[in-house]
């Protein structure tokens, strides 16, 4: 760390040099600026820059360097390990930079590393095209892509690391770089799962694919009639085409107006089908799932944008995520993962979800270190309170649930779907060869490890 005398005068010029914001502990704005989506993450940086645009956050990154401070990063979206703060370092706050530009006759959007999956979907919908983002519009794009990006879309068009054509980076020596296929190719590899390991991702390109009508159906059970929703649910993924996606989500019933009374604040069991086309023929893969006994429907042509609301996570909670990738999804499991809700934190915003994957993902380039591809299907526990007092409870029923599933494991996970669960955990949600190769990559790029604060590949 720099003398005092010399980091006052260099945050003095930052402040000045910044088309963005600067906050320091004690200013207007510093402890807003230091909220992030998990309420569990208490952490004080000494500096927070908010970037406008790239020449920020190149000037951002010397600053830190200048004074050997610690660097996170903070996209747009979630990070809900609380990997974007730290105490006593730098914070670079990319969500001034949500610019989203369409090329429609392209078919190709250009993102900055600030914006939510909200910003794409709203930008891309009057042209009736999408790409596979989050399930939730409140969801970082350049995380979500950087770190493989699984969706509702990803059955049909992969997931969202397929889709990217390009991002434009500042490295940890706050030099601008520029990878795709043709430019730093094994840069753009690494980027392929990688996340943000590398540099500071300030845009990415992705390609778009035509979306011109979606339609879901979503069908809530009451908990009685939730084991045979979920092998149904199974059933018709599996037997049905790529188009055909979504997932089945034990949750406390809201109380929204489409739930019953009698069923708000309990546990229930909602089925979400997905599907890529029209209405009429989605309706032919929800019915075996409509004629079950349930509780309420919406069933329905709507467009992709609003359906990335629906499930939207809400702010000032508190959060523990994991997920297992399974073999399978047989009735031995199914049966486990049923029983497994009967332990949920009720009532709280907890959910458990069963998610499909295959089609589109099984398909795709098999190259990138996205090892957890052909994986048929994932759960995906994630606690989600407001209270501490439940943290405990919480926790260890997430555990609990993704201990139950590990005999149908792969061994490979999704980063993007777990907190900090340790270093083996990040090689398996990049394959042991894929990691060792990433090491070295590591070492060319960043090799003092200035940006740690993520799922971390230590320099070769």
């Amino acid at each position: 760390m720099a003398s005092l005398s010399k980091a006052g005068a260099a945050l003095d010029a930052l402040r000045e040099d910044l088309a963005g914001d600067v906050y320091a502990p004690g200013d207007p704005g510093y402890e807003d600026a230091r909220v992030v989506f998990n309420t569990m993450i208490d952490r004080r940086p000494a500096v927070i820059a908010q970037c406008a645009n790239e020449d920020d956050v190149v000037r951002a990154v010397r600053f830190g360097r200048e004074l050997d401070l610690n660097i996170g990063v903070r996209g747009g979206g979630h990070s809900v390990a609380g990997m974007a703060l730290n105490d006593g370092g730098l914070v670079i706050d990319l969500r001034r930079m949500q610019q989203v530009t369409v090329h429609p006759a392209a078919q190709a959007v250009r993102v900055e590393g600030g914006a939510t999956w909200s910003h794409v979907d709203r930008a891309t919908q009057p042209y009736g095209l999408a790409t596979t983002g989050g399930r939730a519009s409140t969801t970082g794009v350049g995380g979500f892509v950087l770190g493989g990006g699984t969706g509702w879309l990803d059955r049909c068009f992969g997931l969202a690391v397929d889709n990217l054509l390009g991002v434009e980076l500042v490295t940890a020596e706050g030099t601008r770089i520029h990878a795709n296929a043709d430019d730093n190719p094994d840069l753009f590899w690494a980027l392929h799962g990688g996340g943000g390991n590398f540099g500071i991702a300030t845009a990415i390109t992705l390609k778009l694919h035509e979306l011109p009508e979606f339609a879901i159906a979503m069908v809530l059970y009451a908990p009685e009639f939730a084991p045979a929703a979920v092998r149904t649910f199974r059933d018709v993924i599996e037997s049905g085409p790529d188009e055909v996606g979504g997932g089945a989500l034990y949750f406390t019933a809201p109380p929204e107006e489409f739930v019953p009374p009698s069923l708000v604040g309990t546990l229930a069991c909602g089925v979400l089908l997905t599907y890529a086309g029209a209405e009429q023929d989605m309706r032919k893969y929800a019915e075996p799932l409509l004629a079950l006994s349930h509780e309420a429907e919406i069933v329905g042509a709507m467009p992709y944008a609003d359906v990335q609301c629906m499930i939207d996570d809400p702010p000032g909670m508190r959060h523990y995520w994991s997920a297992e990738y399974l073999t399978g999804a047989p009735d031995n499991y199914l049966a486990v993962f049923s029983a497994g809700a009967q332990g949920m934190p009720v009532p709280t915003g907890t959910q458990y979800a069963l998610l499909p994957q295959g089609g589109a993902i099984a398909a795709g380039p098999h190259e990138y270190p996205v090892p957890y591809r052909d994986a048929p299907w994932a759960v995906h526990p994630y606690g989600m309170w407001q209270d501490p007092a439940d943290d405990e409870r919480c926790v260890k029923w997430v555990r609990d649930v993704r201990t139950d599933a590990r005999p149908w494991s792969t061994g490979a996970v999704y980063l993007n779907f777990i907190g900090d669960e340790g270093r083996e955990r990040v090689i398996a949600g990049l394959g042991a060869d894929n990691y060792r190769l990433l090491e070295g990559l590591k070492r060319q790029y960043d090799p003092d490890n200035v940006f740690r604060f993520n799922h971390n590949i230590r320099p070769a």
